[in-house]
Order: C-alpha cells, then structure tokens, then sequence
C-alpha cells in the first residue's frame, strides 16, 4: 500500500518526511521528549535525529507492508508536525485486530487536532481498507486518550492488557457507528 494524503480541515495527514523541503525529525525529537509522551508512548524512545530518521523509515516501510497506515498529523500552511495517528494490524495475518493509535506534539494539544485527525483514520479505514471494526487501546491512566476516543465515536468495551503488559483501556467502532460519529 502506498500512503496517501488526506485533508482532516483543521490539518492534514501526510506521510512523514525527512528531506531538504521538509523535515519532521526535530520535532519527533522534541515531542518525544516530553514527560506525558515517554509516560503514554512507552514502546518507542526518540532522543536523537538518527533515531528519528529510522523512525520515519519504519513507518514507510509498514505503509508498503501494508501492515500500518501511519500520517503526520500537519499543520496545513507550513507541514509542521503535529501528531501522528495510524491504524495498525492491518495485515491479514495480524493476530488482533485493526488497531487506530494517535499521539499529539506537545504544543498543540486541546486544540482539536487529535479529534480531527482521529476521525478522518478511522473513516480510512471503513472507506478505503474497507474494516468492519477498529478498536482503539490506551492506557488505563491517560483520560485525554479515552475522552478523545468518546469524543470520536468508540465505544469503552472494558479493559485489556497493552502491549507492554500493563492495564489499559479498550474502545472500539464499528463501520456503521462511524457514521453517526461527532468527529465525523
């Protein structure tokens, strides 16, 4: 699968870039230096530019795998790096199913953009991928993930394990809930 850009309104999602146009390296550096990100977004550490590159190269390589569909979450008029939001476990032989995850840079949150961004992955997903249900897994303690989950359209189906072990929190939606969504 190749990435594909999609207009949210408020932002857009583009894949991540690293090149002499655009580059989004510094600040996955910065975001991930934040204290709510390295509580919540426990699998990954980016302390370094080169980190950052080979994090941009895994999510290119995931598009064409097709096992994730991930978007810079970016600001229309200058492409700065706002988030990311992706659906994960897309390919076939996934052991669980299609997941949406999201984390937002640090200056921009409570703006609306994670709830915009969110929206427009998960009607990707029913549209183009054509998936019957998304859940969505945060952890047990982060309220801005859970309310944002609410706030677009998932529905709390009680608690699992995430995948480094500890309590969490799992929504889900489905195609036809989507469609009565608020975030739609």
């Amino acid at each position: 699968m190749e990435p594909v850009e999609i207009n949210a309104g408020t932002c857009y999602l583009r894949a991540f870039r690293a090149d002499d146009r655009l580059d989004d390296r510094p600040a996955l550096v910065k975001a991930f230096s934040d204290p709510a990100m390295r509580r919540f977004v426990r699998a990954y550490r980016i302390e370094t530019i080169d980190e950052a590159g080979d994090y941009i190269a895994t999510r290119a390589r995931e598009w064409k795998l097709n096992q994730r569909a991930s978007w810079a979450i970016a600001e229309p008029t200058t492409g700065f790096l706002l988030g990311e939001v992706g659906l994960k476990n897309l390919h076939p032989s996934a052991l669980s199913p299609p997941e949406a995850a999201i984390w937002v840079h640090p200056v921009t949150r409570k703006r609306g953009v994670g709830a915009a961004a969110l929206s427009a992955a998960v009607r990707f997903g029913f549209g183009a991928l054509e998936l019957a249900r998304i859940d969505y897994v945060c952890d047990e303690d982060n309220t801005a993930s859970a309310a944002l989950a609410a706030r677009c359209g998932f529905t709390y189906t009680g608690t699992t394990t995430g995948v480094d072990g500890l309590p969490a929190q799992r929504w889900t939606i489905t195609s036809g809930a989507q469609e009565a969504a608020p975030g739609r």
